[in-house]
């Protein structure tokens, strides 16, 4: 008799649909459009459509010649605009994500303890923004942290402060503008983790002498961990790659790689450089989800043990 291991049986005992359509939606949507950008990434720049040269060509007497043109990525490296415009839009995403965290734990852990009946209103108020235009609310932003927006007006009416205070076109702008639109990503995946978490579990703790905050720090916080990572995965990699707020929010003072790769695809037309740079920045995004799986499977294997 031959023994399969688990995951081969897991994979020849599953449906044939349920096994290909991810499958295919990862080859089509994913890896297919991901060699697309590192083949132009090899290419070199030329004048034309499209402007950048083939990776294969044949010449005189049959001969196959493969040209990978590595200068891009040498390029990248020597040129400190995109080093630091990489260290910028990992630092925004990354203070990005630790404010929607510290936001959106406690609204999360309130709609876990919430009753039944105000649960569904108050998950109705988190996904409701999700209804409009992520462009019209990044454009909101505009007119309430312009100079005689409504924020300074307030603020002038009030009496706290005299002339207009500088919010627009500046890092604060595009951290507001990054929180506001991604705090729902980190909130829902938390209300799920915290979610499932048995009261009873707490009700032990404190049966053998926790605190409250003890009680919520080292049975709380651990079993949410899972929510914690995929809501802070969920907020810092589209926060690293964005254009659109950083663009209407953070105006010249602020220049994340997205503003970078717009320019050098759309401006200057660059396309292998700009290839280099989305595959660069992909790179790095990858590696927080790589520690998130070998995480993930840790874990799966503790509790199957």
């Amino acid at each position: 008799m031959i023994h399969l291991p688990s995951k081969l049986r897991r994979f020849l005992s599953t449906p044939l649909w349920a096994t290909v359509a991810p499958y295919g939606w990862g080859l089509l949507f994913c890896l297919i459009p991901f060699l697309i950008v590192l083949k132009i990434s090899l290419s070199e720049l030329k004048m034309g459509l499209p402007p950048y040269g083939p990776l294969v060509e044949w010449v005189e007497e049959g001969l196959l010649v493969i040209r990978l043109h590595l200068g891009n990525y040498t390029f990248i490296g020597t040129d400190s605009l995109y080093v630091l415009s990489y260290l910028e839009a990992l630092t925004i995403a990354l203070i990005s994500t630790v404010t929607c965290l510290l936001i959106g734990y406690p609204m999360a852990y309130g709609l876990a303890k919430a009753s039944p009946s105000v649960r569904a209103p108050l998950l109705m108020l988190v996904i409701l923004p999700f209804w409009t235009s992520f462009l019209l609310r990044a454009y909101a932003w505009i007119g309430i942290l312009s100079p005689h927006g409504l924020l300074n007006t307030a603020l002038i009416k009030v009496g706290l402060i005299h002339q207009p205070l500088v919010l627009l076109d500046t890092h604060f702008a595009t951290i507001l503008g990054i929180v506001y639109c991604y705090l729902p990503f980190m909130i829902l995946p938390l209300y799920a983790s915290l979610e499932k978490i048995d009261s009873s579990l707490l009700e032990a703790a404190y049966d053998l002498g926790a605190r409250p905050f003890q009680a919520f720090w080292q049975v709380v916080v651990p079993l949410s961990l899972s929510g914690v990572i995929s809501g802070s995965l969920l907020v810092f990699i589209p926060a690293a790659g964005e254009f659109v707020i950083p663009e209407l929010l953070g105006g010249s003072q602020t220049f994340m790689i997205g503003k970078v790769l717009w320019n050098e695809f759309f401006t200057n037309r660059d396309w292998p450089v700009a290839a280099a740079l989305a595959t660069v920045l992909l790179a790095f995004l990858l590696i927080p989800l790589a520690i998130f799986q070998r995480l993930q499977e840790r874990q799966v294997r503790l509790f199957n043990a």
